[in-house]
């Protein structure tokens, strides 16, 4: 049986970061669901590259995801902190033992909600003041992992971020050949 992701994608994402995490994802095998937290409509990210979700947020709401994926971007960072739908999501996968990521600004939304409080993790180093006092912040490493939390720092690191999901869910393997296949 196939992995799942679902990566939530709000106005203002950044698109680098949702599109290189999402190919990487498909690369591996792993089924991704697009769900726009404003419905299906097309998303205008925050280099006003326009996007459009497999589907709505609300729509998928209550499916269950291997992975939920949060890209950065500031716009689409203030969005998803602000959604209690994305809220009951991650609190429900933080749950029920599976994986979250966030990249860039996307960890001030774990933050809103308390999810995962006390692990390590980074973030475009910007948005350091906002966390390192609920986390242990990681500023030397482009990705993450800290249990079932995985973070990373910007559309810079997009693809560490990918292969590390796409390890974690495909196998170590997978990734590697994955990461061969687009001369990483």
């Amino acid at each position: 049986m196939s992995k799942t992701a679902l990566v939530i994608l709000a106005n203002g994402a950044e698109e680098m970061e949702f599109v290189i995490a999402a190919d990487t994802l498909r690369r591996a095998g792993i089924a991704v669901t697009v769900a726009g937290l404003a419905g299906s409509e097309p998303v205008k990210c925050s280099r006003d590259v326009v996007i459009v979700p497999d589907t709505s947020l609300e729509s998928v709401k209550a499916t269950k995801f291997d992975v939920v994926i949060l890209p950065g971007g500031l716009g689409g960072s203030k969005a998803l902190a602000a959604s209690a739908m994305v809220g009951e999501i991650l609190k429900q996968q933080e749950k029920e033992n599976r994986i979250v990521a966030a990249i860039c600004a996307a960890p001030t939304a774990l933050a809103a909600f308390d999810i995962g409080k006390g692990k390590s993790l980074t973030s475009y180093p910007s948005f350091k003041s906002q966390l390192e006092s609920h986390y242990k912040y990681i500023d030397d490493q482009k990705v993450v992992q800290d249990g079932n939390l995985i973070t990373s720092r910007g559309p810079g690191t997009a693809f560490d971020f990918g292969l590390k999901i796409a390890e974690v869910l495909a196998g170590p393997e997978k990734a590697a050949e994955v990461a061969k296949g687009m001369l990483l």
